[in-house]
């Protein structure tokens, strides 16, 4: 069954860049890695503290692989915080038909 982690993290406004940019590498590693169909880390465009996540995998068994070898960001930006669920997808299809 496919996932989706999707959600949103808050650092302090001036720190977001900072905290998307410590990520560039993880995004990069976790993109090529097996199972992996998505993964963004991006601001928001509205709230300036808020970085948005969208984690898209093929299986749980996927994501736990991945999860078992990701590089730890490099950055030591506070997360003030956190709100990321991860949903099972029973099904997909086109958003607008």
């Amino acid at each position: 069954m496919a996932l989706i982690v999707a959600g949103k993290v808050y650092v302090a406004p001036q720190e977001r860049d900072r905290f998307i940019e410590g990520h560039r590498e993880l995004i990069t590693q976790g993109r090529a890695h097996p199972g992996c169909l998505d993964l963004a880390i991006s601001p928001d465009p509205v709230e300036p503290g808020r970085v948005n996540l969208v984690e898209y995998w093929e299986s749980g068994e996927a994501l736990d692989a991945w999860r078992a070898i990701a590089p730890a960001p490099s950055t030591s930006v506070r997360i003030s915080d956190v709100q990321v669920l991860k949903h099972e997808v029973a099904k997909s299809g086109p958003p607008f038909d």
